[in-house]
């Protein structure tokens, strides 16, 4: 069908969980480091039928962390994984954040982390590196298969890890395989018409809100063509409202074809 080239998309979502990515890292966006961490979330979720709501690449800046922190934590749907600035450094502010948006805004040492950096370092997770410890209220502990220096997580749904792939990476699949291991069977059907989105919006509109819809216009060979995509966790209701487009195309005489039926 030639080149497409799209536009925008209309879309509206489910019910499901709303999965974040908070990448913290100046270096990433100054160019010293490159991010690693998107690409590998978005495919560990993938694989486990569930898709990213969001990302986010942010500064090691105070107000900028607070602030998107808390817009996840006011989407009831929310499940978030942050990477980085968990460490004992003075730019290290994630904990201290975490506790703020989170919870009462206080760290309290974590009995296992502390005995976990005292056991490693000695003497010498004094001054600095015994602070690691100190984590929101009611933290509990994502193990980290490098040198056992954990990483975070509260109410099951906001995780929190270090910059570094080799420890969080590991965390990440600790954290999906005991929360979000599998998702609940998604039935999906998507069509393209030949014609522009605005023939069909008086179809979205009548569209149950319960669906997930996306509607993607492209240019084909200088026409207008769209994208309609429909998905729901109940089969019959993904039936019904596809079958809405469908009609509306047959009714109009408007050429269109099936790419994906389930």
């Amino acid at each position: 069908m030639g080149n497409y080239l799209p536009h925008r998309a209309i879309i509206f979502t489910m019910n499901v969980p709303h999965f974040y990515a908070v990448i913290i890292g100046s270096e990433i966006l100054n160019g010293r480091r490159d991010d690693k961490h998107f690409l590998f979330l978005r495919d560990a979720l993938i694989r486990r039928g569930h898709t990213l709501f969001s990302s986010f690449t942010i500064k090691d800046d105070p107000v900028l962390i607070f602030n998107t922190f808390n817009m996840i934590k006011n989407d009831p749907q929310s499940v978030m994984f942050s990477f980085g600035g968990i460490g004992s450094t003075p730019d290290d502010l994630t904990r201290q954040i975490a506790a703020d948006v989170f919870r009462d805004g206080f760290l309290t040492p974590h009995s296992q982390f502390t005995t976990d950096i005292i056991d490693r370092f000695g003497d010498s997770a004094y001054p600095h590196r015994i602070h690691m410890a100190e984590l929101p209220k009611d933290s509990e502990l994502l193990h980290n298969v490098i040198n056992n220096m954990s990483g975070f997580y509260l109410d099951k749904r906001y995780f929190f890890m270090p910059g570094f792939p080799e420890m969080s990476h590991p965390m990440t699949e600790e954290a999906l395989s005991r929360f979000y291991s599998v998702s609940t069977p998604i039935f999906r059907k998507t069509l393209i018409a030949q014609t522009s989105e605005n023939t069909l919006i008086y179809v979205m509109e009548k569209m149950d809100k319960n669906i997930e819809f996306s509607s993607l216009p492209m240019i084909n060979r200088g026409n207008p063509i769209v994208e309609i995509s429909v998905a729901s966790e109940n089969r019959d209701l993904c039936d019904k409202n596809f079958n809405l487009f469908i009609h509306s195309l047959e009714e109009q005489c408007i050429g269109y074809e099936i790419i994906q039926k389930e």
